[in-house]
């Protein structure tokens, strides 16, 4: 009797069922979440991190999963007299309206900023700024490929 037979073995298809323009919202929604922690975090003059699992080498040159802390970076910063304010998606800024940034007076105005993008994402407003984003990337990729 082989080992194979032992096991119930069957062919599926994994589908998934979740909305590919949910799911964008949700990654947008997370990231939002994440910046308005950032922006907490400044106003008391200080560095937001979190924490993630990385591959290192121990003592004995085995590979080994460890946590590690990653600073998050913000998309706001501070120039002409104010803070400008972007919304990304991975790591490209989305177009909004008129323009790619918020204007804001201070940091603490970033944070309702950040609130109101994340409301807009939520409510799906931001979901042809992530489209056009997308494809932007995949005509460049494109385009790469070629060139190879």
């Amino acid at each position: 009797m082989s080992n194979l037979s032992k096991l119930t073995v069957k062919s599926v298809v994994r589908t998934n069922n979740q909305d590919p323009t949910r799911q964008r919202r949700l990654k947008l929604v997370a990231a939002l979440e994440e910046q308005v922690n950032v922006a907490d975090a400044a106003l008391k003059g200080e560095d937001y991190s979190v924490l993630h699992k990385a591959w290192d080498k121990n003592d004995t040159g085995e590979k080994v999963l460890v946590d590690r802390m990653r600073k998050v970076r913000a998309w706001f910063f501070e120039q002409d007299g104010g803070w400008y304010v972007q919304c990304k998606y991975g790591n490209r800024t989305l177009v909004l309206a008129d323009g790619n940034s918020v204007f804001v007076k201070t940091l603490k105005e970033v944070k309702g900023a950040l609130l109101t993008l994340k409301a807009a994402a939520q409510a799906g407003e931001l979901d042809e700024a992530i489209d056009n984003t997308i494809k932007k990337r995949e005509k460049v990729e494109a385009q790469f490929q070629r060139s190879r």
